[in-house]
């Protein structure tokens, strides 16, 4: 990976990690600081140069490219990402190759910074592992939801998991990967199968909030509900993705009338409240379970994170409390 200087031209060669890269996203990376919109400019205005010649930002890198990069101002790091960088709990390792690492991330932490969130689970990764000079996200979780994370270690195992996971979100359906989750519901679910196909929308509030919503101007979803347990006011249920749209299980578990229990963007805030104070203080949503073939040798992977405890402590005490009242909502 280039050093960007501030005062000087800087010249990088393209490894094999960095092959099939495209340029803007290569730059942002080495650019650290430097807003998208300078890091544009530069390439139109042919300041940066791939092999001596002009080149546009969707160019695709290639092994042995030489990129001149002009001098850039770096922005000066702020604090809160320094201080988060001290965020030094060891994440499970649920498996590691040469090739990928698979971690059991916690509720809470989200997968990346930005967006309010100046260090998740790929920057720590980065800070517990110096002499890693690779390390991708291969897909995302919500950072309320835990279990299984998938990190590309080299850049042609990653090319071949995005292009997996996005085959998975096709109408398609999903291409050698199966993913699945554990979710707790308010309401007693009674389909032992339930294949659930509704278009989801994305859309901002007046806040700038992200949101999703059932909507026939949205994007094919797909989601395939398998019943678990079920108590009087509770189901657990197993969701297999067929597609992967954002929020995509806890908007059609709302749509449908059964939201996620501690869900707060989309559930039901009286039950959570209740829910709360009986100790749930989480989003009840884990990835539990992933099985796919290995990006470099094909391999089928079958990989498991169980419950966290907090979770499964919740379902022992409403399999034991199975009349106990969670609010007046019910």
């Amino acid at each position: 990976m280039a050093q960007v200087s501030k005062d000087s031209v800087s010249r990088a060669v393209v490894s094999e990690d960095e092959e099939g890269q495209r340029l803007d996203n290569f730059l942002l990376k080495v650019c650290k600081g430097v807003p998208k919109s300078h890091v544009y400019r530069i390439v139109r205005s042919g300041e940066i140069r791939v092999n001596s010649k002009r080149v546009d930002v969707a160019y695709r890198l290639r092994i042995g490219d030489v990129l001149r990069i002009p001098p850039i101002r770096i922005a000066k790091r702020p604090e809160e990402i320094v201080a988060g960088a001290e965020f030094k709990a060891e994440l499970p390792i649920v498996y590691e190759d040469e090739a990928i690492l698979v971690v059991d991330k916690p509720a809470g932490i989200a997968v990346h910074g930005g967006s309010g969130v100046s260090f998740g689970v790929i920057e720590a990764l980065r800070r517990q592992r110096p002499l890693a000079h690779f390390l991708e996200l291969a897909h995302r979780l919500d950072r309320e939801t835990s279990g299984l994370l998938l990190i590309g270690k080299k850049r042609s195992a990653l090319v071949v998991l995005h292009d997996m996971f996005r085959k998975s979100g096709s109408a398609g359906g999903a291409a050698g990967a199966d993913k699945r989750y554990l979710l707790l519901v308010k309401g007693r679910w009674m389909d032992p199968l339930r294949s659930v196909k509704l278009p989801l929308l994305k859309y901002l509030l007046e806040s700038g909030e992200r949101r999703v919503r059932v909507s026939d101007e949205g994007k094919s979803a797909h989601t395939v509900f398998r019943l678990v347990a079920r108590w009087e006011q509770f189901s657990l249920l197993e969701a297999e993705l067929k597609s992967g749209r954002t929020h995509q299980i806890r908007v059609h578990c709302a749509h449908l009338g059964y939201p996620i229990a501690g869900d707060e963007k989309y559930g039901d805030f009286t039950f959570n409240k209740a829910l709360h104070s009986a100790g749930l203080k989480r989003m009840f949503l884990h990835a539990w379970k992933m099985q796919f073939p290995h990006p470099l040798n094909e391999t089928i992977l079958a990989l498991e994170a169980p419950l966290p405890d907090v979770l499964a402590a919740f379902v022992q005490k409403i399999s034991g409390q199975e009349r106990q009242d969670y609010g007046q909502a019910i």
